[in-house]
């Protein structure tokens, strides 16, 4: 196929069948599972994945990619013209219980707010696999106190447990992407780390890091004194990479009802 990536929808194509082969190895894909793929791009994923599950739902945003897919497909395979970054995920069970898992090459400039829709959904999530910036990965990992610990790492690992499994070279993709790339398992929680209020618990995040060289007490002073973090346990003049996820529960979970 003869496609030109489309720099809007940061499109880098794999091609690398030993790095297809690890990916499939790793999800190892059952006939009694719902596997939903984002962005399958020319099928480098989907048509392997079709071999070992009797359907597949995909979600491309592309129409001259869905095209293709369409010419190549069967009846196992199910094409949705969407937006992921709007998609209700869940509304893809066949059964009422079903739990799917979710695959993707996600592209890089919508892959934080994608992963942030997907916990939206979490409860009808058994696991995704994704090929992401290998720096995002980085991130999502990151412990407190690590130089890339922000909003992203204590969200992910407050809706998820992360498993890295490999790293992808630029030369894996067509076009090669200007960075390292890496395959990551995420596994909703059944129960979280923490007690609280998923969207308070986003809310003390975000304000916390908007200004990251702040002491805690100025990054949330709109809602806390520095004498109210105290009595919470935690020291108003740490920075916010020094709180661990239990840190930043407390303060959503004291967050002023008034707060916006």
């Amino acid at each position: 196929m003869t496609h030109r990536a489309r720099k809007r929808f940061g499109q880098h194509f794999l091609h690398d069948p030993y790095v297809i082969r690890n990916i499939l190895h790793a999800i190892n894909p059952q006939p009694d599972q719902q596997l939903v793929e984002i962005g399958p791009g020319q099928g480098a994923i989907t048509f392997p994945l079709l071999e070992y599950v009797p359907h597949l739902d995909v979600v491309e945003i592309d129409r001259d990619l869905i095209a293709y897919l369409q010419q190549q497909a069967n009846a196992k395979l199910t094409i949705h013209n969407a937006d992921a970054l709007r998609f209700d995920f869940c509304s893809l069970r066949r059964e009422p219980l079903q739990r799917l898992r979710i695959i993707g090459n996600l592209p890089y400039n919508i892959s934080t707010p994608l992963l942030f829709h997907l916990f939206t959904q979490a409860d009808c999530i058994a696991d995704m696999h994704f090929m992401l910036q290998k720096e995002v990965v980085d991130r999502m990992l990151a412990p407190p106190g690590d130089k890339t610990y922000g909003r992203l790492s204590v969200m992910v690992q407050y809706h998820c447990a992360l498993t890295p499994l490999f790293d992808i070279g630029p030369g894996a993709f067509r076009p090669p992407p200007k960075v390292e790339s890496a395959v990551i398992r995420l596994v909703p929680h059944a129960q979280p780390p923490v007690e609280c209020d998923p969207r308070r618990l986003q809310q003390v995040v975000t304000q916390a890091f908007s200004q990251r060289r702040k002491t805690l007490r100025n990054a949330v002073g709109i809602w806390f004194t520095a004498e109210q973090i105290a009595a919470l346990g935690i020291d108003p003049g740490l920075r916010p990479e020094c709180l661990d996820i239990a840190a930043f529960a407390k303060l959503a979970q004291h967050l002023p009802i008034t707060a916006n």
